[in-house]
């Protein structure tokens, strides 16, 4: 009897075997993926990576096969991208072809293909040309996104002057004013710091930032069958999700409620405009569902990758006070103390440009880039890529190449000077990534960085309650994202400066059991 079944299992063994290897053979009659490191049965190329941190993997890989390879994460075949040549031959010169989303298994089950980050095919070209011209109205007008930012600053700075030299963690404080500028847009109105249902909210896109960082979404990716059936910290995302959701769908009850076609206030009501006219067509996308996942898309990336850059950027200034000074003395030298820094003041500020431009390259928020897919069979680099075929542009490969950045894992504004002092760019440069699928963001966020570092410099000398050579610039958590180390700091007013220079308002709400109630009548 044992016999019999140890046959019947051994011939059960072979038989699967067969079945997979014939499957397998089906699945890719045309292809000729790029080389990769050998997979093992059902774990892929999982022990070949690393939960904190997976560039330098990718850089030893692409050592070894190339710029361009293949990885098994469990049983789902991915192509990497890994050099800045390879990066703009793929998002730019085939910028069709790889213009796909590909798949971020965590969030297309949040999405399902819906809004403007997350949709493929007509549905985002739809999206994406809608939030382009919609979002570049709302820069225009009354009150510019710059004035906006510029305001902001100046609450950001009397929020930060209350600390009274003090030390104090940022985290909040900073994603409040960046989610105060994408919330003007979006909803019309910024939210004040005291206002605890939105420092709710800032603390949930926080906490969802670490969860995409974590060891745990990397495992969801590969193992998705597997994982979403173990208890574990990966599913509190869709805990943070429904808050989100719940947030946006209140927000949009209330423009629906108070709408006027012949004048939208903000991204939600030029939203719900184009899909009355629009309700005839059948082909068309602007849906409630579309309207609800686009705005929380917008508000979750309008928030947390700028506010991270930022949060890296003072950590660095704390950790180089040296740098620190050379842009306040460019601050005083080009701004002064009696105005606010604009953004025609930055072609006059190589320095500073550069201190920001290296922040971000150091920072590499966002190391692998988001996914795209190729929308047809591709050829590329010499191989031909299927049809679905899941791509990771990974954006740190260029960001910390020793080829473009002299010394890529050293904070170095040089890497942005020529031998004059002037400001250089920098081909490798592409923290929003680039092509068809370029960051929406992508002004909205070198506004913010430039005029909210500027102003606090302008305002304040930060320090750490640490010796500088004590600070850990090491990564929170380091996956498909890269989250700042938490922190402590000093922010000492300068001599002179601005009491306030707070600009002409805008609506200011302070939310209280879903209601909001005008806290100061800021009128654009």
């Amino acid at each position: 009897m044992e016999l019999r079944d140890a046959a019947t299992l051994f011939l059960t063994a072979c038989i699967l075997c067969l079945v997979f290897l014939w499957e397998r053979k089906q699945r890719r009659p045309r292809s000729k993926l790029p080389p990769g490191p050998i997979p093992l049965p059902l774990l892929g190329n999982l022990l070949q990576l690393r939960a904190s941190g997976m560039l330098k993997p990718l850089m030893k890989m692409r050592a070894r096969y190339g710029p361009v390879f293949t990885l098994h994460l469990g049983p789902r075949q991915v192509v990497f991208i890994c050099s800045c040549e390879a990066l703009k031959e793929a998002l730019v010169d085939q910028a069709k072809e790889f213009s796909g989303r590909g798949v971020v298994t965590s969030l297309n089950k949040l999405f399902d293909g819906y809004g403007v980050v997350m949709a493929n095919g007509d549905r985002w070209e739809q999206l994406r040309r809608f939030c382009t011209s919609t979002l570049r109205n709302f820069g225009t007008g009354k009150r510019s996104i710059e004035e906006r930012i510029q305001d902001e600053a100046q609450y950001l700075v009397e929020e930060i002057r209350k600390t009274k030299g003090s030390p104090f963690d940022p985290t909040l404080v900073i994603s409040h004013a960046i989610s105060n500028v994408i919330c003007s847009v979006v909803f019309g109105n910024r939210f004040d710091y005291t206002d605890q249902k939105f420092l709710h909210l800032m603390g949930i896109i926080n906490d969802t930032f670490l969860e995409l960082s974590s060891v745990w979404t990397m495992l969801y990716e590969t193992f998705p069958s597997i994982v979403r059936y173990i208890p574990g910290p990966h599913h509190r995302i869709f805990g943070h999700y429904k808050a989100l959701h719940d947030f946006i769908t209140e927000r949009l009850r209330m423009n629906q409620q108070t709408l006027d076609p012949s004048c939208p206030r903000d991204f939600i009501d030029s939203f719900l405009i184009k899909m009355e006219e629009e309700k005839q067509n059948p082909q068309n996308e602007f849906s409630t569902r579309n309207l609800v996942e686009t705005t929380i898309q917008l508000f979750f990336a309008g928030t947390e990758t700028t506010s991270s850059t930022l949060r890296y950027g003072f950590l660095l200034l704390v950790k180089y006070p040296e740098i620190q000074e050379k842009v306040q003395e460019e601050v005083d030298r080009v701004i002064g103390q009696n105005h606010s820094p604009a953004m025609n003041d930055r072609g006059r500020m190589p320095y500073t440009n550069a201190v920001i431009h290296e922040i971000q390259r150091f920072a590499n928020i966002v190391p692998l880039g988001v996914p795209h897919k190729v929308t047809c069979d591709t050829h590329f680099q010499g191989y031909l890529l299927p049809k679905g075929t899941d791509v990771f542009p990974v954006l740190g490969a260029a960001l910390w190449d020793p080829k473009y950045f002299k010394d890529p894992e050293s904070f170095h504004p040089g890497h942005f000077l020529d031998e004059e002092g002037h400001f250089k760019k920098n081909d490798a440069f592409l923290p929003f990534s680039s092509g068809k699928r370029v960051c929406l963001g992508k002004s909205l966020a070198l506004m913010e960085l430039f005029l909210i570092l500027t102003t606090i410099l302008q305002r304040f000398t930060l320090k750490s309650p640490k010796l500088p050579q004590e600070i850990d610039l090491t990564p929170k958590a380091s996956g498909f994202l890269n989250a700042p180390p938490d922190y402590k700091l000093h922010a000492i007013p300068r001599e002179g400066g601005l009491e306030s220079t707070i600009g002409e308002p805008w609506q200011t709400v302070e939310q209280d059991g879903g209601n909001d109630e005008p806290k100061a009548a800021r009128h654009g």
